[in-house]
């Protein structure tokens, strides 16, 4: 029985629900006859224009003669395209998050010299402070890890001698900070889980100085603390593609809208933490791996296209699924014909899943990606492009890392808090104003009524 039921009965809470019901209602012709950007998005899609950025540009059409044209989608962090970057990792067979975080967090690619810098630096950087695990984490665990990485975030905040100094060098070792403790809070936070909600050992593994962010997450998570290279790197690239997807996201909006407030670093963060967690955001990589359960419990053969395109049908039209109607991990706010990161993590997938026991879940994706454009198209009437996202494979791939579904969305938090740093530190010395945009009310004016009389 949770606080609120023990409080209240059925009766009373039904009630209550049919009050706020009534007198929350809005007339969706409101939102027309006063020009209403709903979700901050103009009539065409595209989102309304909010702010500059020298950070990232994400690129998914063009306007031609002031219609939206579908393009191939480009991810270009401070200028250099996604592509370059992975391109060159797997080529040099090297590991690359961390110099995707000092591009972003300081505008320039760095220096072999200034890379190994950086490495042992986020690796001194790692250790949570005295007490921290036990205090913050042990003695409060969470059924949810991006809650508990929230509140640990927030914290934190009780640990560091100038917490509210908004300095570009103090809110700079804040966001470096945040960047090599994540990682450590996460699977902290999954080991207690594990204890108090499974019923499972829990193992707390001393952190290796001189490992890389993908190597130090293997390694807290694994009984263990084996994995190999290869493995590694493939978890590096996720940490990449997520690392940063410009400032209208919905994260890293929220990070900046809260960041215009002239708050502290650690509630700006938990902030993007809190909106990353939901599964129209990056909670979508998890939902695409509960879609796919759905889909081999209802389709015996997932390789009979036509059954599989009726499940999908279903899924549509709420009869199927988690209800939503949504079939996660397609279409995207900006990509038209195709997400970078989705092609990049799919040819990964389709490499590393190829003859192995998890092939049956990769060609069952591929078929998701090419019949539901036509599906959509078909049973709601809408032409525009639809491509995969990047959450159609992410989740394929941690699980063919064998990563817990608990820490799917995590993960994504630990390389986006990167993309977040960034952009905090861009609104604090650009933004200058705090954000605020308009709401029109649409209730009638009524008298006060003395409560004898109601």
């Amino acid at each position: 029985m949770s606080i609120i039921e023990s409080k209240f009965t059925s009766e009373d809470i039904k009630s209550f629900s049919e009050t706020i019901r009534k007198n929350y209602y809005i007339a969706p012709q409101n939102f027309d006859k006063y020009n209403v950007k709903r979700g901050l998005r103009n009539a065409d899609g595209t989102g309304v224009m909010a702010g500059v950025t020298r950070i990232c540009s994400v690129e998914g059409y063009y306007i031609q003669d002031g219609e939206k044209t579908p393009k191939e989608g480009h991810l270009i962090y401070r200028g250099v395209e996604l592509t370059d970057i992975v391109e060159a990792c797997l080529k040099e067979n090297r590991f690359g998050f961390e110099e995707v975080v000092w591009l972003l967090l300081f505008g320039t690619l760095p220096t072999a010299a200034q890379l190994e810098f950086f490495n042992n630096t986020l690796s001194s950087c790692r250790e949570l402070p005295s007490d921290f695990i036990e205090d913050m984490i042990m003695k409060a665990p969470s059924n949810d890890i991006m809650n508990k990485m929230a509140r640990c975030v927030l914290a934190l905040y009780s640990y560091d001698e100038n917490p509210d100094g908004l300095t570009l060098d103090n809110v700079t070792r804040q966001c470096i900070n945040l960047v090599a403790q994540l990682p450590a809070v996460m699977s902290y936070a999954y080991q207690v889980k594990r204890r108090q909600f499974y019923h499972k050992s829990m193992y707390i593994h001393p952190l290796m100085p001189g490992y890389t962010t993908a190597q130090t997450i293997l390694r807290s998570i694994r009984s263990d603390k084996k994995f190999t290279d290869e493995e590694a790197k493939l978890l590096d690239l996720c940490l990449i593609c997520h690392a940063e997807h410009g400032g209208g996201n919905n994260s890293t909006f929220t990070t900046r809208v809260l960041t215009s407030s002239g708050t502290d670093t650690y509630s700006a963060i938990s902030g993007g933490i809190g909106s990353l967690k939901g599964p129209r955001h990056g909670g979508a990589n998890l939902k695409v791996a509960q879609m796919l359960e759905y889909i081999k419990q209802d389709v015996p053969d997932t390789k009979d296209e036509g059954a599989v395109a009726d499940e999908l049908v279903k899924i549509l039209s709420k009869e199927a699924g988690d209800g939503s109607g949504l079939i996660y991990g397609m279409g995207h706010a900006v990509y038209t014909l195709s997400d970078p990161r989705a092609k990049i993590l799919k040819a990964k997938a389709k490499e590393f899943a190829m003859g192995t026991e998890y092939e049956d879940d990769y060609l069952l994706l591929e078929t998701i990606e090419r019949l539901t454009p036509q599906i959509i198209m078909e049973r709601k009437g809408i032409s525009k492009a639809i491509c995969a996202n990047v959450d159609l494979y992410s989740g394929l791939i941690y699980k063919i890392l064998r990563v817990p579904t608990d820490l799917y969305t995590p993960i994504f938090t630990v390389a986006r808090v990167a993309g977040w740093s960034a952009h905090r530190i861009e609104e604090i010395m650009t933004g200058g104003r705090i954000m605020r945009p308009a709401y029109k009310n649409v209730n009638s004016k009524k008298n006060y009524v003395p409560i004898s009389e109601r």
